[in-house]
């Protein structure tokens, strides 16, 4: 209910693009990953790995109804990104979890599942994190659209996010591991699913 409350505020403030064949991704925007190796959605929840950071865990869920997949587009860390700004390929960017308010994260600890590649998780508090929540926007045109395939370089480490195929049992069983690839292969393409698309409010054009 307070995420429907939230999206439905925004719509009331903002111009949306929706149903349109080359809508743009866009700084404020809210969207789902979606995974097109695994067909899963970039997923958090206020579970903590048990291992490595023992920070917020971030996984694949299949399930696209899903409200702990949202993510809400921002600009790289201490970068400014108005509102409506359309995201090109190449720029910096961070995912806010919605729900939880933490940043997708990485740093040099290994996967919890697969050791040989590196651990992606949530971290930070209200927006706020630090320069492992630096993500560049890999594709191949001039912006991401929503037809857009991209890839998410870690700007720190190098690594590509990706699934690895393996999946989590209790509690969060059936979930796939997310991590951090230094090859990326069909595993760590991503595409935006369903979303909510920010253009600027009137009187920022």
């Amino acid at each position: 209910m307070l995420l429907r409350a939230f999206i439905a505020s925004i719509c009331l403030t903002s111009t949306v693009l929706a149903n349109s064949d080359d809508d743009v991704i866009t700084c404020g925007s809210i969207v789902k990953l979606n995974n097109l190796n695994t067909q899963v959605r970039l997923h958090s929840h206020e579970v903590k790995y048990g291992s490595g950071s023992g920070q917020q865990s971030v996984t694949g869920n299949s399930n696209s109804d899903d409200v702990n997949s949202h993510w809400q587009i921002l600009g790289g860390n201490k970068e400014q990104c108005p509102r409506g700004t359309p995201v090109k390929c190449g720029d910096t960017i961070r995912l806010l979890h919605l729900a939880t308010k933490c940043l997708l994260h990485s740093h040099d600890f290994p996967a919890p599942l697969t050791k040989a590649h590196q651990e992606i998780s949530c971290f930070g508090k209200d927006g706020e994190g630090d320069t492992g929540d630096n993500w560049k926007v890999v594709c191949g045109g001039d912006v991401w659209s929503e037809d857009e395939e991209i890839k998410l370089k870690h700007i720190d480490t190098n690594k590509f996010l990706a699934t690895s195929g393996q999946q989590f049992g209790r509690p969060i069983s059936g979930q796939l591991e997310i991590v951090g690839v230094s090859s990326p292969g069909y595993s760590a393409v991503w595409k935006a699913a369903e979303g909510v698309y920010m253009l600027p409010t009137k009187n920022e054009v």
